[in-house]
């Protein structure tokens, strides 16, 4: 999987416009200042939930094909 510039800030802001996760800008001297994102709670409860849900669709896969660890 690749991901460019264009299609990764896109999607940090969404993530950041639903309170996932919390972004914020760090200067320093002689140096470009950068943007520092974290989960925040609710990210963490999204995160959590949506492992839990793709681990129930990776076994579901592992039954129907007979393939451990899918």
């Amino acid at each position: 999987m690749r991901f460019r510039a264009a299609s990764l800030y896109p999607l940090l802001y969404r993530l950041e416009a639903r309170a996932w996760i919390e972004g914020r800008w760090v200067e320093k001297a002689g140096q470009r200042r950068r943007r520092y994102y974290r989960l925040t709670r609710a990210g963490k409860k999204v995160l959590a939930e949506r492992r839990l849900g793709w681990q129930e669709f990776v076994d579901a896969v592992g039954r129907i094909t007979g393939v451990e660890n899918a």
